[in-house]
């Protein structure tokens, strides 16, 4: 009996020179941490179970990487920007990772391809609270995550005041209000 390949092909399925020859012949194209056929259509589906494909279930898309996967940003950033609830304690799995002990609530999280991935409100949150700058590439990123999410800018600025204990709120508001 023949054995199939998967859809989404890693490094663990084939060697990585045959995923580059088949790259090179045009039969795949390389999607985050994974191969795909070139008839796939690249969505937040996609792009999620490529890093699926990779990562411990536990671990959270966040930041730059959830807008990534919501499509707001064209590249997979490096270091891959993770959370894990602390509910969950995890282990940072290696050096091209930026791990951060995270509280969320309910609506803060969807899933994507299997991968659990900040919504695009907290990512815009996250954002505003954490990026060292926030010039206009930032504004950009959050202005899609915006439309990706259904959602003005506003709103967030609004739901920001009513959180309570939520370090670099107002930092984060201040950004909000002139992106």
């Amino acid at each position: 009996m023949p054995r199939y390949l998967p859809p989404v092909l890693t490094r663990d399925d084939l060697p990585e020179a045959e995923l580059c020859a088949a790259r090179l012949d045009g039969e795949v194209f390389e999607l985050g941490e994974c191969f795909w056929p070139v008839d796939t259509f690249e969505g937040a589906a996609e792009r999620g179970a490529s890093l699926a494909a990779v990562l411990p279930r536990r671990l959270i898309a966040e930041r730059l990487t959830a807008a990534w996967v919501h499509g707001a940003v064209s590249s997979l950033p490096r270091p891959l920007q993770l959370a894990v609830d602390t509910s969950a304690r995890y282990r940072s799995p290696g050096e091209r990772v930026e791990l951060r002990e995270v509280v969320l609530e309910a609506g803060d999280t969807e899933v994507h391809g299997g991968l659990t991935v900040t919504s695009p409100r907290r990512t815009v949150i996250d954002l505003a609270r954490f990026s060292a700058g926030f010039g206009d590439a930032e504004r950009m990123i959050v202005a899609a995550l915006a439309a990706v999410g259904g959602f003005e800018l506003a709103d967030v600025v609004e739901h920001l005041q009513h959180r309570r204990h939520l370090p670099g709120k107002l930092r984060a508001a201040q950004r909000l209000r002139t992106a």
